[in-house]
């Protein structure tokens, strides 16, 4: 049971997995740095397979927002719409189990990098850094689960023996607060930048920023604001200057991206290289699977001449920026744009947009985050001079769309900054979480089915609660069996 994966395993839409390639027992290969800087290698290979980056991560951290639908036909991969209305029971098979047992396989690589690493004679500050690097990919996978089920079983190494893989569910304050621990310790390993083929690596301003969004969810509005200072401070982020562009292949790793899941399209290796994110989301049939689509309450968010808005959505009958004619006759009318790959790019393996990178973190959510958190504190001025920066980017030069925010009541800018999020981070994952951790849960989602005091969480998978011999407990209203 103790194998590394080193390489990614590309997923069909029957959810099969073929067998994993290359693998070694843990005991093989953590005996030299070659061997450690596999294992690391396998944990972000591990993080943009299908059931971190397609329909499990898409049905448990996007379908409940009010900026998406399912797409595609109504008979096509059913189950994830239950995310949609909130009728899902944890029973979905390939969509709840696989979310919590792919977060769970990657925080079992980080453990044993963490737990191996140390013991290698090699380069003390290589192995350090490794570390680091775990430590900030089992926060991110860690952050994941407490985000979206609450409390969640908390394993700091890896299991050796049966009562070891078999433990409960930890309080989501306890999980968070490891979570900050890894994040601290990276940052104050991580370096601030990489070169080479090392670029995409997590680092120091990945650490901060990622424990800014952490400390955001427990309204820990000065962690907030230390955390995100200093990622401003550093120099090292700026906001790329085309919004649209900003997602598209070539300006990958650009100057806004604090994290993003590499992907690589590799034609000589495209089980150890492709992701189906952008597949799962592309215009079906010829280019994609057409799931995840943008809503009509998504077109609305946008104030009037926002360009932000023909950058996020691709609309039947447009043509994209890059020369693309969008189809129509389609089961849908609308895509997200910020998956989209152009039509001409190389096709790996069947699947369209293999090589496009998921975007974790940008420098204009941390700008977001620093305004929200001022706001909180008080800060008025500069709450609005790190709002304006947002706005100024988006409007590109157009002072006739998005004027300033002026306002100084805190209720008004609060909302202001929450649109604010909306409409940047649309179509990123956020959006659901981040209604409900500002309490409008049954305000925004009621219509479509949301109860209070059970939709803010998902249901712990059924799978995992049988696994387990009932000593993982689920969550209120959700069945058990």
């Amino acid at each position: 049971m103790a194998v590394l994966m080193i390489g990614a395993v590309s997923c069909k839409k029957s959810f099969l997995n073929p067998p994993v390639q290359g693998a070694l027992p843990a005991s093989e290969l953590y005996i030299n740095a070659t061997g450690a800087a596999e294992g690391i290698n396998a944990i972000y290979a591990l993080d943009r397979d299908f059931n971190h980056t397609a329909f499990p991560a898409l049905a448990i951290e996007s379908m409940g927002g009010d900026e998406v639908a399912k797409g595609s036909t109504p008979g096509d991969s059913s189950p994830m719409g239950l995310y949609h209305t909130f009728t899902q029971t944890g029973a979905e098979t390939g969509f709840d189990d696989p979310f919590w047992a792919g977060q769970y396989a990657s925080i079992s690589l980080a453990n044993q990098a963490i737990d191996s690493i140390p013991k290698i004679s090699m380069d003390a500050s290589l192995a350090a850094r490794y570390v680091a690097e775990a430590k900030f990919l089992r926060a991110y996978s860690y952050f994941r689960l407490a985000r979206a089920y609450g409390d969640v079983p908390l394993r700091l190494h890896y299991p050796k023996t049966a009562a070891d893989y078999n433990i409960p569910r930890t309080p989501r304050a306890t999980v968070y607060a490891q979570v900050e621990q890894d994040l601290t310790d990276a940052a104050s390993v991580l370096p601030s930048t990489y070169s080479g083929a090392d670029i995409g690596r997590a680092t120091k301003g990945a650490a901060l920023s990622l424990h800014a969004k952490v400390a955001m969810y427990q309204a820990k509005w000065a962690d907030v604001l230390n955390y995100t200072n200093q990622v401003m401070a550093s120099g090292v982020y700026a906001l790329f200057p085309n919004f649209e562009q900003s997602f598209r292949e070539p300006n990958e790793n650009n100057s806004e991206e604090i994290f993003e899941i590499q992907c690589p399209n590799v034609a000589s290796n495209p089980d150890a290289s492709t992701s189906q994110y952008s597949q799962v989301q592309g215009i079906a049939p010829t280019y994609g699977w057409g799931f995840n689509i943008p809503t009509a309450a998504l077109v609305a968010a946008f104030e009037p001449g926002d360009p932000r808005m023909n950058a996020t959505i691709l609309f039947a009958g447009g043509t994209s920026a890059e020369g693309d004619p969008i189809p129509t006759g389609q089961v849908d009318s609308m895509w997200n744009y910020k998956s989209y790959v152009p039509f001409n790019d190389a096709m790996l393996n069947g699947n369209p947009g293999a090589g496009q990178d998921v975007r974790v973190i940008r420098y204009s959510e941390v700008l977001l985050m620093n305004a929200e958190a001022n706001n909180e504190l008080g800060n008025t001025s500069a709450a609005l001079a790190s709002l304006e920066m947002v706005r100024a980017r988006a409007r590109a030069g157009n002072n006739s769309v998005l004027p300033p925010v002026t306002t100084t009541d805190q209720t008004t800018l609060r909302l202001a900054i929450w649109h604010e999020r909306q409409v940047e981070l649309a179509m990123e994952s956020d959006r659901f979480f981040d209604v409900v951790r500002q309490g409008r849960g049954l305000a925004l989602f009621g219509n479509r089915g949301f109860k209070a005091g059970k939709n803010e969480l998902q249901p712990i998978p059924i799978s995992e609660i049988v696994l387990s011999g009932g000593l993982l407990k689920q969550n209120p209203g959700y069945p058990s069996n």
